[in-house]
């Protein structure tokens, strides 16, 4: 994913500007969609409501991201999107997504691209269900490290147990077993810093192998 970020920039200025507040729904789960968008300044997470109404958040778009693609041409969207902080997206209807691959062909490879990893990353959810709790949580600090292109990881614990499907307490144990063990700092709580990537990689191999 962090090869994709900021390819979209260029066609910013066929986009829509929007400005939105904290805490915002840009779209709802099983909407028929008629565009996707791009996060220029702020955050968005993404969530995902389950059968039984029990709600995920499964992915934290990063600033020159593209999101929501599932909607366009009338896809129905398969996740829902709310805003963070107070945040600029960009929204792309479909008619524009046509125009701006009929005007930079290149731009198609950019946008499926996109939309690829974002059906591997609900299949990678769906793989992990019922997933040991420290593979869980390896799997995630290290997609989002790829994702972020930083070892610092803006998220709150009961964001990360909403992922994983898990309590708060259970991520805290288990953050707190990391940082004795020198894997992580934890400078704030809402934040994981990763100290050793490849300790946190050899957790990650040694559940795999189970």
């Amino acid at each position: 994913m962090a090869c994709l970020r900021y390819q979209w920039t260029p066609y910013l200025l066929y986009g829509k500007k929007i400005e939105m507040g904290k805490h915002t729904t840009i779209y709802h789960q099983g909407e028929v969609g008629t565009g996707f968008y791009y996060l220029d300044k702020g955050s968005v997470k993404i969530t995902l409501l389950s059968e039984n109404g029990h709600e995920r958040s499964i992915d934290y778009i990063p600033t020159g991201g593209l999101f929501g693609e599932h909607g366009a041409y009338n896809g129905t969207y398969l996740t829902s999107a709310i805003t963070t902080s107070p945040s600029v997206i960009y929204f792309f209807s479909d008619e524009v997504l046509s125009r701006i691959c009929q005007d930079h062909p290149q731009s198609a490879v950019i946008f499926t691209n996109s939309q690829i990893y974002k059906l591997r990353l609900l299949a990678e959810i769906i793989a992990f269900t019922d997933s040991p709790v420290e593979l869980a949580m390896a799997n995630y600090l290290l997609k989002l490290i790829t994702v972020h292109g930083s070892n610092h990881i803006p998220i709150d614990q009961l964001s990360f147990a909403r992922y994983i499907d898990t309590s708060r307490m259970t991520v805290n144990k288990t953050l707190q077993k990391w940082r004795q063990q020198g894997l992580i700092e934890l400078s704030e709580r809402s934040a994981i810093r990763v100290v050793d990537v490849e300790g946190l990689r050899g957790i990650y191999s040694r559940f795999q192998c189970k």
